[in-house]
């Protein structure tokens, strides 16, 4: 009777994947089970290498709850430029929920291009919600530092 209550008012079924806190070893393991290779900063900070660019992964607050995918694009812009990538950046927002895009202006006077994606995990995450949350973060900022490559093409990579 249970079972036929739940189907009628459209009720979602466990699938015994518990909601588990997200932690360093998690995200570590899924890095294994995807078989990407990754490494451990001095700061104890994972990162890896995805097509070319620098992510990072980071447990932010107070329970360490707040899951954030952070990428870097692979070049660094003239800091002339920055209110072109600053419009860039505000145009990909307006557009698109994922990722958060912004820049920096480094101590060098270079502009930095990120893109972030954070979650608050704080009830939990299963094994199939962490594996779409991390592939989100790496897949939504390959795609924004694709479109900077469009943008601004490395000029190296044409041939004189």
């Amino acid at each position: 009777m249970t079972q036929l209550l739940a189907r009628e008012l459209g009720a979602v079924q466990l699938t015994g994947d518990v909601p588990t806190p997200v932690t360093a070893a998690r995200v570590a393991e899924w890095f294994a089970r995807h078989q990407f290779s990754y490494f451990v900063d001095n700061d104890g900070d994972l990162g890896g290498l995805w097509r070319g660019r620098l992510f990072y992964f980071f447990l932010f607050g107070e329970h360490s709850e707040i899951l954030q995918v952070r990428g870097q694009w692979h070049r660094e812009v003239a800091i002339e430029r920055l209110e072109e990538v600053l419009d860039v950046c505000n145009e990909w927002n307006a557009d698109r929920i994922w990722p958060k895009a912004y820049a920096r202006v480094r101590d060098n006077g270079m502009v930095h291009v990120v893109a972030e994606v954070a979650t608050d995990l704080e009830h939990g995450v299963t094994d199939d919600q962490l594996n779409q949350l991390l592939f989100c973060g790496l897949s939504t900022g390959s795609m924004f530092f694709d479109s900077l490559d469009e943008l601004y093409p490395d000029p190296a990579g044409v041939a004189p």
